[in-house]
């Protein structure tokens, strides 16, 4: 009985895979399709499991495509995305980790209403502040640059603390109590100790943050208003309004494949670490 129903969990995970990876499969085959193949596929009038004629060639056509500058234009957008997702990353792990250290080791007046109203503030939508955060930052200066970007990632995002703060919460004293002795300030122990002890935190805020980062689309339509500072999402947008049609599905196909890439290898490689920062806390002992 215990192996028929082993067999049965298998089968349904997986079938759940196939499903989910089945999209992936659709947009590989796809961008190596030829324009006539793709212009099928996406209509849904056929659909080839392997491509009948492989066009190798789609990718550096396509990446040459983007924006105004053949080839100029994908490679600023890629170091564009690089720069900022790279410092998002670090901005949030640096200042989520500060402020959940402060919360969960600190004694100070009016602390755990702080922490409930910072929690709070995850109920407020994003439409509701992104009118008075660009005036703001329209009011700075910063409109066409990275910093309206970049910036709010060093203050640290609600559920990012309390991931930090539950964990920081749950070291033992004696710990801290020997650092203390030992000459080590608050910063100090928060930078030698519970950074290295917080892996799986800092791995699932960082995948988190580096997704939500490479992927966003919104903020940077907003901010960057030249196409010398636009992000990969925002190419693949131009180019899908310049090049979106059926005929070349295949050349879109081929774009948005290169824009997953990094995302897909950042959970491979941190895939341990994240799983271990899923299940942070679900099991006692």
């Amino acid at each position: 009985m215990r192996g028929t129903k082993k067999t049965i969990v298998v089968v349904l995970l997986l079938l759940g895979s196939v499903v989910m990876a089945f999209p992936f499969y659709w947009m590989l085959v796809t961008s190596v399709a030829s324009p006539a193949e793709a212009s099928a596929a996406a209509s849904a009038k056929t659909f080839s499991w392997l491509p009948l004629h492989p066009h190798g060639s789609n990718y550096p056509e396509a990446l040459r495509m983007i924006g105004s500058k053949p080839w100029i234009g994908f490679f600023d957008a890629l170091s564009n995305t690089v720069v900022i997702t790279t410092l998002c990353v670090i901005g949030q792990v640096l200042s989520c980790s500060l402020v959940g250290y402060a919360f969960a080791r600190l004694r100070f007046r009016g602390r755990d209403m702080a922490f409930i109203v910072m929690i709070a503030t995850m109920m407020l939508p994003m439409q509701v502040t992104m009118i008075p955060m660009f005036i703001m930052f329209r009011w700075f200066g910063w409109v066409d640059t990275i910093l309206p970007l970049v910036v709010p990632m060093f203050f640290g995002q609600p559920f990012y603390i309390f991931l930090f703060r539950q964990f920081f919460a749950q070291v033992p004293e004696a710990l801290v109590e020997a650092a203390r002795i030992d000459g080590c300030g608050h910063l100090q122990i928060w930078w030698r100790i519970m950074l290295p002890l917080c892996r799986p935190v800092i791995a699932i805020t960082a995948v988190f943050t580096f997704v939500f980062v490479w992927n966003d689309f919104l903020g940077p339509l907003i901010y960057l208003h030249s196409e010398e500072n636009m992000t990969l999402a925002v190419a693949l947008n131009s180019f899908q309004n310049q090049y979106g049609d059926f005929s070349d599905m295949n050349l879109l196909m081929a774009v948005s494949l290169v824009t997953m890439i990094p995302c897909v290898v950042l959970f491979f490689v941190a895939q341990k670490q994240f799983i271990g920062g899923l299940s942070l806390g679900a099991v006692k002992g």
